[in-house]
């Protein structure tokens, strides 16, 4: 893919280096659920992905070994570079997995790969390097905005945690930074609301906002809906949660089945995210466009495009033409953050 082709409405950055030595990167996305990693190959700006392989992040203890290991099994492809994404925020070159209770440094990598230009970015800052690799074909529009529009840009990004990045605009070039706006405070607005956070901080004492936009989040408040407001569990999504990923079960109970309880459900999921990005664009001055990646808003795309969404967006403090400027799209590529990773790998020296 050449990575030098931007979209009119993704974001311009500063474009690697054009070389005719080809050189070989590791990149990868590790999260709380999976990790995906990959080796691929940059020259003349042509990136393309070799060879890529998923990874149950639970089950491995080390991950620096992990990455050793995947570069072993491909001893005709040596990398030069390598980049991670990391759920969690990079300190120094270290991070804390925060849903995995595990740590990872570039110094691990270096001394386990032998590779010596290694860096770890936050997952999120990944997701918006990789938004230069993607096409239109990736991106479901559910606003298109102001035509031409331009400015800073965010990423909010709901899975297994919740992920927030912004994508500062210098009048020439976008240049992504990270934060951990999802562990800023839930805010209420409705009796409902002030129960289910009530129910919450029984069980966390804290509500973050990411305690409710995450796949663990929409588990919480369908089981608030369960215990508290006496909403009906049909046995069938019982035994279908207990054998299976709950976020996803109850998603497809509201889409497939019409399920009284997973419709309650996904109406407050939904309404949530769309405060949250409010919030967000609102902090970011957001006027280039906002993205709902992470794993779950394709998952639910139909219902993020019935007009609750945006209705329950637009629902703000006196800066509605604002936020109906501001272009929204969902993206539709579960590797985002691991081409992002390799395209920052293309920018690293």
């Amino acid at each position: 893919m050449q990575i030098s082709e931007m979209q009119q409405y993704l974001p311009h950055f500063i474009t690697p280096e054009a070389k005719n030595e080809k050189i070989y990167l590791v990149a990868g996305d590790l999260g709380g659920t999976k990790t995906n990693l990959a080796i691929c190959s940059v020259v003349n700006g042509e990136l393309d992905m070799i060879r890529d392989e998923k990874f149950a992040s639970k089950d491995h203890e080390n991950f620096a070994e992990l990455i050793r290991e995947f570069i072993a099994e491909s001893p005709e492809t040596p990398p030069q570079r390598i980049c991670i994404g990391v759920a969690g925020p990079v300190v120094d070159g270290e991070v804390d997995l925060t849903n995995l209770s595990r740590s990872l440094s570039e110094a691990d990598i270096r001394k386990a790969t032998g590779v010596q230009s290694v860096a770890l970015i936050n997952d999120l800052e990944a997701t918006a390097y990789g938004l230069a690799t993607l096409s239109a074909s990736h991106l479901t529009t559910i606003h298109t905005g102001e035509k031409n529009a331009a400015g800073n840009m965010a990423i909010i990004a709901p899975g297994t945690g919740l992920g927030m990045a912004g994508i500062y605009w210098d009048g020439k070039l976008h240049h992504p930074f990270p934060t951990e706006g999802g562990h800023t405070d839930f805010a209420p607005r409705t009796d409902l609301d002030i129960l289910l956070m009530r129910y919450l901080q029984d069980k966390y004492e804290i509500v973050s906002a990411e305690r409710v936009i995450s796949g663990p989040g929409l588990k919480d408040i369908f089981e608030f809906l369960r215990d508290v407001k006496g909403l009906e569990e049909p046995y069938a999504l019982r035994t279908a949660i207990a054998n299976g990923d709950a976020a996803a079960e109850i998603s497809k109970g509201a889409i497939e089945a019409d399920i009284p309880i997973c419709n309650k459900t996904m109406e407050l999921f939904v309404r949530y995210l769309a405060r949250e990005s409010s919030n967000l664009v609102l902090k970011l001055k957001a006027t280039g466009g906002l993205f709902l990646g992470g794993g779950i808003p394709p998952r639910i795309s139909q219902l993020l495009q019935t007009g609750e969404f945006y209705h329950h967006y637009m629902q703000s403090d006196r800066m509605a033409e604002l936020l109906s400027s501001v272009p929204i799209h969902i993206v539709a590529n579960d590797k985002a953050a691991l081409w992002g990773a390799a395209y920052y790998a293309t920018l690293m020296k």
